[in-house]
């Protein structure tokens, strides 16, 4: 660990310029940590499904049903109709 605390620069430098795939940090003699190369995520494409799906002429139709549920009508939630 103490090495670690020393050279952590040194340590993240090797990372970046690819000179170590990954570097262990133990304490004592056990391994407590993996020091990995940060990769970043991959950008997102917009429209990579366009054309892919459809929607009904109906979907934001209120549904009564559902309706009743978030407003709270009792008739419906006790089973009676």
């Amino acid at each position: 660990m103490h090495e670690a605390k020393t050279h952590l620069s040194r340590f993240v430098r090797e990372l970046r310029e690819g000179k170590e795939p990954e570097i262990i940090i133990a304490v004592g003699s056990t391994p407590a940590a993996r020091l990995v190369p940060y990769v970043g995520s991959a950008r997102r494409v917009l429209g990579v499904d366009r054309g892919l799906i459809e929607m009904t002429d109906d979907f934001d139709d209120l549904d009564k049903e559902i309706a009743d549920l978030f407003q709270g009508d009792a008739s419906r939630r006790h089973g009676k109709r």
